[in-house]
């Protein structure tokens, strides 16, 4: 079981920026992963290579209406690029939960190890 507590990740709304023909990640997303991949890097984890599970408990910065589900792939990319897992396809569950508003808001997420008679 791994648990961390990351930064808010942005949403899917702020996720990609174009220019011209180009699509890229914005300057959000770049900064973000690597937050992730610091927090990832500092805890030695080791990469999880079978099927998981994952709750995460988003703390939101504000009151402000916000869709819960476009924190998640911001999120689960983030944890692909720090090396969490091989790839964001090994989640067979995926839960989501809003808590309370922290300042700067924050996720709090766990990540099970699935038994391969699952």
């Amino acid at each position: 079981m791994i648990s961390l507590t990351l930064p808010l990740p942005p949403t899917i709304n702020h996720y990609f920026l174009r220019k011209g023909n180009r699509t890229f990640l914005s300057a959000k997303v770049r900064e973000y992963r690597q937050a992730v991949a610091e927090i990832v890097a500092a805890a030695g984890l080791k990469t999880l290579e079978g099927r998981l599970s994952m709750f995460v408990a988003v703390h939101p910065a504000t009151r402000a209406k916000t869709d819960l589900d476009n924190r998640a792939k911001g999120l689960q990319d983030a944890l692909t690029h720090a090396g969490v897992w091989l790839d964001d396809e090994q989640l067979d569950e995926l839960t989501l939960v809003r808590r309370e508003v922290i300042k700067g808001g924050l996720v709090r997420v766990v990540i099970t190890e699935l038994d391969a008679a699952n």
